[in-house]
């Protein structure tokens, strides 16, 4: 029924021009049929009708022209203005029930689309340089201490700079990610494994980030050794079937997201159960922060989106490029899954669900 009414709107609209352009026409010999006719009876000369004939139809021609004309006008200043970067402008007349109106919101859904992308590619380039500079800098201090003699070569020296080389790795491996995100050539290699120990190892990696150099995944910083990672997987014997690797960046992300909106001292809690499927799986990060409104839900896994939630535990704690949920989406994708925020009483609760082994068609 959607459908059928979408057609009939669209068969509306286009015959609304040709609709005008028909009445101009019969308007136009209606009045030179109308001035014959009181020609003829008034005795008045044909040349004067002729003119008034011409100046009438000329008149209603131009009006009508007008308003075709007026809307084409603006829409090739805004198109324009658009090719020389300026995604501000919109064209006005999106409204109208007619080609035209059609074209306009066209045109604007167009500029909003060129708009939010020139905006991601400046929040990207901003971002990759900040991330950039706080690490080479510090790198640079390091090694211009060593050369200038300021600080010997020792191990608690170098273990400093090859923090800094580990950050700069964490982000040339984000970038790669979403490049690979872009391109699609990401294999998926999937394989049974038990989820218990595999979860382990995943939140041991976090916990011992933490202790070295803040809980980080992907290019963020963020030292929070004060929140507790509890994993809860039941039946113990659990296993799935998916990609390790793409499940890990689906998981370490999620718990760098967590630990970052938890209050001092939270709890994180990943929680693994089975899936309606053979060897599927149903995974639940949930944190003791101050959750996610339901009207932002839908873009948390958008890139480059940081939330509008301040972090419980201070300023400057929201970190990173916003690229690390959308990974985990991304991820999600690739082995057919789903995930996506759930209603929660206290925090925030993000659900995974894989799909495990495919089902022969039958």
């Amino acid at each position: 029924m959607r459908r059928l009414r979408s057609r009939l709107r669209r068969i509306s609209i286009s015959v609304s021009i040709k609709t005008k352009l028909g009445t101009l026409v019969v308007v136009s010999v209606f009045i030179t049929t109308g001035l014959l006719m009181v020609a003829l009876r008034t005795e008045t000369e044909l040349r004067f009708i002729t003119v008034f004939s011409v100046i009438a139809t000329l008149l209603i021609t131009q009006f009508v022209a007008h308003g075709l004309t007026a809307p084409l006008d603006e829409m090739n200043t805004v198109a324009k203005a658009i090719s020389h970067g300026d995604y501000t402008r919109r064209v006005r007349g999106a409204g109208r029930r007619d080609e035209l109106g059609d074209l306009a919101s066209t045109i604007n859904r167009m500029a909003d689309d060129l708009e939010a992308v020139d905006r991601h590619r400046k929040e990207l380039v901003a971002n990759v340089s900040h991330e950039l500079r706080t690490p080479i800098a510090a790198l640079r201090a390091v090694l211009e201490n060593v050369v200038d003699g300021v600080s010997a070569a020792d191990p608690e020296t170098m273990r400093t700079a090859l923090k800094q080389i580990e950050r700069l790795g964490r982000l040339v491996e984000t970038l790669l990610d979403l490049s690979r995100l872009d391109n699609g050539v990401v294999p998926l290699r999937s394989r049974r494994f038990e989820v218990w120990p595999y979860l382990s190892g995943v939140l041991k990696e976090a916990n011992l980030a933490a202790s070295q150099r803040g809980l980080s995944s992907g290019s963020g910083n963020h030292t929070r050794t004060d929140v507790h990672l509890h994993l809860d997987v039941s039946p113990p014997e659990l296993t799935a079937h998916a990609d390790s690797e793409r499940l890990h960046q689906v998981v370490a992300n999620l718990i760098d997201n967590a630990v970052k909106h938890s209050p001092p001292h939270g709890r994180v809690t990943v929680r693994a159960r089975r899936g309606r499927q053979p060897e599927s799986l149903d995974l639940e990060v949930v944190d003791e922060g101050p959750g996610i409104p339901e009207s932002e839900r839908h873009k948390v896994f958008e890139r480059f989106n940081r939330g509008g939630v301040a972090s419980p535990h201070g300023p400057g704690g929201d970190g990173g490029t916003g690229l690390g949920l959308a990974i985990a989406r991304w991820a999600v994708d690739l082995h057919g899954g789903r995930i996506g925020v759930a209603e929660s009483a206290r925090g925030c609760r993000i659900q995974v669900t894989l799909p495990g082994i495919p089902q022969p068609r039958g």
